[in-house]
């Protein structure tokens, strides 16, 4: 990010589309970039249904202290009338100190708020979801070289038949590839490493786990272990997943950009952990440390049935999230 002057910084982004790897990449780009000019920014995120004009004029309006500014708007698609002409009026004669960024799923509702800020000269983001086969090859590919490796389109084929569309999964498979080979990433590379999806399944289950999305947990759990995947990295994965949460809601509410730092995890990890946070309670969060760990010693010390153990945790990870909430 080196080289970034506040000549390069879009006073007004709409970010459009409702990929949500692509959308969260956009905002941490944009602070990255805004941090580069001024590491002293002031990075505030709303949500745009809670939000009044009142507020809004507020922070738009120049700072008595001076200083960068970020806004991050959520939901764009939820703005009331007001505040949609509020900022729409305020994006034709942006403040040059302060950025606002607006993330809009795209779709028909909201549209006349997208249609005004791009009428207004908003730099526009894509986030929309790959539809097309092609399109997904094409990310695969950027992503490898965004991870400083070179890759061919039917190694990208590959590891999508082997990883399946999901595009927050396609990015983890690759940024590993390249960190586990020379950066060169073949069809054959491709097959080497992905016998059995690994990584891709053990976060599968662990992410349905933490939501308590027990049916989705077991299935995912079920195939891995039906295509051979070893049930170590599953049980790492849950363990992890139980962890990250555990660090993130200790770490109290925050902005996942500001706490990135301290916690020493990427901000849309953070994201991640503090949405599959939520009805957690840190009573539940203990017990699930706990069935995590004895699901670990059961796996790694040879249990003679390592897939029971798997399923029993999952059952109980869930079961210390039912009594959070409880």
């Amino acid at each position: 990010m080196g080289g970034v002057t506040p000549a390069d910084l879009a006073p007004i982004l709409l970010v459009l589309g409702d990929e949500e790897l692509l959308a969260t990449r956009a905002v941490t780009e944009a602070v990255a970039k805004v941090r580069a000019v001024d590491p002293d920014v002031d990075v505030r995120e709303y949500q745009a249904s809670a939000l009044t004009v009142g507020e809004i004029a507020e922070m738009l309006s120049p700072s008595l202290f001076g200083g960068r500014r970020l806004l991050i708007l959520r939901s764009g698609q939820d703005a009331r009338k007001d505040l949609v002409t509020a900022l729409v009026s305020y994006a034709k004669n942006p403040d040059p100190d302060v950025q606002l960024l607006v993330l809009h799923l795209g779709g028909a509702k909201g549209k006349a708020f997208a249609d005004g800020l791009r009428a207004a000269g908003a730099t526009v983001v894509p986030a929309a979801k790959l539809k097309g086969h092609r399109d997904r090859v094409a990310f695969v590919r950027d992503e490898i070289r965004r991870a400083g490796g070179r890759c061919t389109d039917d190694a990208a084929e590959a590891l999508i038949a082997a990883v399946g569309n999901d595009l927050r999964e396609l990015a983890a498979a690759c940024s590993q590839l390249v960190a586990d080979t020379d950066g060169r990433i073949s069809a054959e590379t491709v097959s080497r490493y992905y016998r059995g999806r690994v990584e891709v399944t053990g976060f599968t289950v662990a992410d349905a786990t933490m939501v308590g999305d027990v049916p989705a947990a077991l299935e995912a759990l079920r195939w891995a272990l039906h295509v051979g995947v070893d049930p170590v990295p599953i049980a790492d994965a849950l363990a992890d997943g139980v962890r990250t949460v555990a660090r993130v809601a200790s770490a109290g509410r925050g902005n996942a950009y500001q706490l990135a730092s301290s916690l020493g995890m990427p901000a849309w990890k953070i994201e991640r952990a503090q949405r599959q946070g939520r009805g957690w309670t840190p009573e539940g969060l203990v017990r699930a440390m706990q069935v995590a760990a004895e699901c670990n010693a059961a796996v790694k010390g040879g249990s003679d049935d390592r897939a029971y153990a798997l399923e029993r945790a999952v059952f109980s990870v869930a079961a210390a999230r039912q009594g959070s909430t409880r």
